[in-house]
């Protein structure tokens, strides 16, 4: 197969791959939408729950204050009534004492019921609103989970469209080849072949030595980026294959072995120091 029809197939199986790894991508999201949805429905429901507990809480406090405050009431009326009958001062001394307490504790006690009833209503209007909002929750994610299936079938079927379209143009492709394309396509946002342009590579960035842009250039071999993987084919660049082919810029593939003769180079020379340093300790 010629390298041009090569190079066109792994563009048409990037669109492909690309299109068929955010629908499988997206088949995973939905499940997620859908637990964030019953989680805030579980979050409404245990707030409603421990709202409904105060409520009974406080309405238990107003039947309460209602009974004390009847009570006082009563005292008082009657302490009142009994005043017709006293004749002594102690009597009257006695009785007026009671009056006044229980004067004081009815409208300590109308004074607790008030707050209790105002906090009841505040309350009662509260469940009334959350009880709407945990309804059309539960509508929505009831709607949510009739319609996620769906929604799962559709997009399983664009893949097994998009599978097909895929397995019309992996034949004659190396197998090996193609897995790492589509591994790179993963995990490069969805490119895994890019053009060099002006001895730089279109996925990456970065300066290829002259060599290998020569090799891209030639365009007889699948060759992989050194610093990003990404299948690489040859595209004029604007300022033309003059400076696409500048040694000076672009260097050679022989220099990252140059590189590593240096580093062995200056770490023989660290170790003669080393061993000169110790020679010159012992004669001493």
């Amino acid at each position: 197969m010629v390298m041009d029809e090569v190079f066109g197939k792994l563009r048409t199986l990037q669109d492909i791959l690309s299109q068929k790894i955010e629908l499988e991508h997206e088949i995973q999201e939905i499940p997620k939408i859908l637990t964030t949805q019953e989680d805030v429905l579980a979050r409404l429901k245990k707030s409603f729950i421990e709202k409904n507990q105060e409520y009974d809480r406080v309405k238990a406090n107003v039947a309460q204050f209602k009974t004390l405050l009847a009570e006082a009431e009563a005292n008082r009326e009657r302490a009142e009534r009994n005043m017709d009958t006293i004749s002594t001062q102690r009597e009257y001394e006695a009785l007026d004492k009671e009056i006044k307490d229980a004067t004081e504790k009815e409208q300590q006690y109308r004074k607790d019921l008030q707050r209790e009833e105002k906090q009841l209503s505040v309350l009662a209007e509260e469940l009334q609103s959350d009880a709407s909002m945990i309804e059309a929750a539960e509508k929505e994610l009831a709607e949510r989970r009739a319609g996620i299936e769906a929604e799962i079938a559709e997009k399983k079927a664009q893949i097994a469209a998009l599978i097909e379209e895929e397995q019309n143009l992996t034949p004659g492709l190396d197998p090996e080849v193609y897995f790492k394309f589509e591994r790179i396509i993963r995990n490069k946002m969805g490119l895994g072949i890019v053009p060099i342009k002006g001895g730089v590579c279109n996925g990456c960035h970065m300066i290829l030595p002259a060599q290998f842009a020569n090799q891209v250039r030639m365009g007889e071999e699948i060759v992989f980026c050194p610093y990003c993987s990404r299948i690489l084919y040859y595209e004029e660049s604007e300022q033309g294959e003059q400076d696409f082919f500048n040694d000076e810029d672009s260097g050679s593939l022989s220099d990252l072995d140059d590189l590593d003769l240096d580093e062995e180079e200056e770490d023989e020379e660290e170790e003669d120091e080393e061993d000169d340093k110790v020679d010159m300790e012992y004669d001493e």
